[in-house]
């Protein structure tokens, strides 16, 4: 059995939409008898509607860059969590103020305030029915277990310098990964590697083979940890990190049956 973990947004994603090809790469994977799964930088709740609609059917999900591991009916296995201390203060950081938006990631649901101009949540939100609560900033304190803090730019070189602002001050209890404009604050100690191998743990599948594809920075721990791949539209930078580039996520997987 092999384990083939993919993420999201830039990689099975792609100019908005999945490919037919991707969609038939991972029923022949799975058909094989591997186990397939999304690894994101979103919410569970942003991620598996639009995986639904595009006819992918998956064995588990990692989301939130490793924040919170889910079974295949979207029961939690792990979840982490912030300090709510520790974001009360990072809301105040001047770089931080600049974001668009402010969403605290739960387990159920995204909590959003501070949304501005460029904003995409309420968008995605409403077009494919996932659950949003509105909150203010003195509510923080009042929030459930956080697992990501999610922050938005008109510009990837803001989301760049509020990352190592944000690794900088509050390296101690989290960490920041620039995605392109956004930024995915997580609980330190969690990255997309880190939630495979918890995953792996788990499910009992550590001895399977894990065939990790993505194509952004938050992508590069798992890209490091497992030998991983990219797609030919992702930077430089992050083809000089993978093993191979292939033109789809569908194309690595039947590449490696």
């Amino acid at each position: 059995m092999k384990i083939g973990a993919s993420d999201y947004d830039g990689t099975l994603f792609r100019q908005r939409t999945i490919a037919a090809e991707d969609v038939e790469g991972v029923k022949r994977w799975r058909a094989a008898g591997h186990k397939f799964g999304v690894v994101s930088g979103r919410d569970y709740g942003m991620l598996m509607p639009q995986l639904q609609y595009y006819g992918i059917e998956s064995d588990y999900a990692i989301c939130n860059n490793g924040g919170i591991i889910l079974k295949d009916d979207g029961t939690p296995l792990w979840q982490g969590s912030i300090p709510l201390k520790v974001l009360t203060e990072i809301v105040r950081e001047p770089s931080v103020r600049r974001s668009f938006h402010f969403a605290f990631s739960a387990v159920d649901k995204t909590y959003l305030y501070h949304e501005r101009d460029g904003s995409w949540i309420m968008r995605e939100a409403k077009e494919w029915d996932f659950p949003i609560v509105k909150m203010e900033e003195q509510d923080i304190m009042s929030l459930p277990q956080i697992h990501q803090f999610c922050l938005g730019y008109h510009e990837a070189g803001e989301a760049d310098e509020t990352s190592a602002i944000i690794n900088e001050k509050y390296g101690e209890f989290v960490h920041a990964y620039p995605n392109g404009c956004s930024v995915d604050i997580t609980p330190a100690g969690v990255s997309k590697s880190q939630g495979i191998a918890k995953l792996l743990e788990l499910m009992g599948w550590q001895e399977a083979e894990v065939y990790a594809i993505g194509d952004e920075s938050n992508d590069l721990p798992m890209l490091e940890a497992y030998a991983g791949f990219t797609v030919d539209t992702a930077r430089e930078v992050i083809k000089e990190k993978a093993r191979a580039v292939y033109p789809s996520v569908g194309g690595m997987l039947l590449a490696n049956l």
